[in-house]
């Protein structure tokens, strides 16, 4: 991140510069939310960890040299290749996340990796492999393959790893499972339809998902994702940007189910996604006004990161203390809204029991939100739990 500079910064999909030791303390402070919400000190892995722990394999290392190579000709990294594999796992583990090494070749940081939620998407006893849309983060989609293929904690999940073809791009943040069956993905700058389809086959052929909902978004950077303007905070309660998501100009969506036949599926569009998300999901929904009622503030938290909350377990969500209007629409609905400092503190000597209230928690967030990511975006959930 502190390799990120003025003239670099639009290359590297940054708006703005981070004041990097606060972002790292506002993310420590997250993680240790997290890990108190889930009740165990493992709870949350550190995606550079990872990587550097399965670099310790020869044939993780060659792996990522080799693919790295293949996916950026324009790097020319093919006339280092043989010094590339020499690397030690340190070594290496450096130049994966800075580019930078003692070799006569250098390429860009991977700040985006702070964005983990884009590396892949798990539905089920499946995970998605990304396709990154654009070169800055193409390493980023190498570095989740190399974990998932080569780090022991996956070596049970290697028959349930779903590869998209070439062509097409998906990133994380555009799908959200909705219920068992039902899945929306994003049609957005980031994600092609292409893709989209490509998803919806393997979900109807391996997993109980029975609909899948491609939502139209407006391809621009501040809605990159579905998940910047619209994600769940309860079964029942979702936080929105309602100039998109309440908007039939861009509200639209195209229901998928299976056919019966192999590779086919019956389409139909909808005009309105809130009634066709309703209407799978057997119940109604609340939306809760990213910014509130007027439209510039809605613009401005949205802006912020004020619709992609996080929903850490059941009852207890977590967002960006800077979106008031989004924060004081969830206290009318019920949710108690805390700093994440007062929820550790209170906690501190005793367990948390999820579902016991619903509570809404504020992290400061000031130097993180630059980023133009929320809690959501940060977080790639690999296991989750009714239990």
């Amino acid at each position: 991140m502190e390799m990120v500079s003025p003239s670099n910064r639009l290359e590297l999909l940054f708006d703005d510069i981070l004041y990097v030791g606060h972002a790292k303390k506002e993310h420590l402070l997250m993680c240790a939310v997290f890990e108190k919400i889930v009740g165990h000190s493992d709870a949350v892995l550190q995606i550079g960890e990872l990587l550097l722990e399965a670099f310790q394999s020869e044939d993780a290392r060659y792996d990522f040299v080799e693919r790295l190579c293949q996916s950026l000709p324009e790097a020319n990294l093919q006339a280092v290749e043989d010094d590339l594999k020499r690397l030690s796992p340190e070594e290496l583990h450096r130049f994966a996340l800075t580019g930078e090494s003692d070799l006569p070749v250098m390429t860009l940081p991977v700040p985006n990796l702070m964005f983990t939620r884009d590396l892949a998407a798990v539905v089920h006893d499946r995970i998605i492999m990304s396709h990154a849309a654009t070169s800055a983060r193409t390493r980023e989609s190498i570095i989740i393959h190399v974990v998932l293929h080569h780090h022991p904690r996956f070596e049970d999940v290697q028959d349930n790893i779903i590869k998209l073809p070439k062509g097409v791009t998906f990133e994380g943040g555009d799908l959200l499972v909705a219920s068992p069956e039902t899945v929306l993905i994003g049609h957005s700058e980031r994600t092609s339809f292409g893709a989209i389809m490509a998803i919806a086959h393997e979900l109807f052929e391996h997993t109980p998902v029975e609909h899948v909902l491609a939502v139209d978004l407006p391809k621009i950077r501040a809605m990159m994702h579905l998940d910047t303007v619209f994600t769940f905070a309860s079964p029942d309660e979702c936080v929105v940007f309602p100039p998109v998501i309440e908007n039939d100009s861009f509200g639209y969506c195209v229901h998928l189910t299976a056919s019966g036949t192999e590779g086919k599926f019956v389409t139909d569009m909808r005009l309105s996604f809130r009634s066709a998300l309703e209407e799978l999901l057997e119940r109604e929904i609340t939306f809760v006004k990213c910014g509130g009622g007027e439209r510039l503030q809605q613009e401005r938290e949205q802006w912020t990161d004020g619709a992609n909350v996080f929903t850490v377990g059941p009852g207890a969500i977590i967002g960006y203390e800077r979106n008031r209007r989004t924060f004081e629409g969830l206290r009318d609905r019920g949710y108690r809204v805390v700093k994440a400092e007062s929820f550790l503190s209170y906690f501190e000597d005793s367990d948390y029991t999820p579902g016991a209230e619903k509570l809404a928690i504020q992290l400061a967030g000031t130097e993180l939100s630059r980023g133009r990511g929320g809690p959501r975006c940060m977080t790639l959930p690999i296991a989750r739990t009714t239990s």
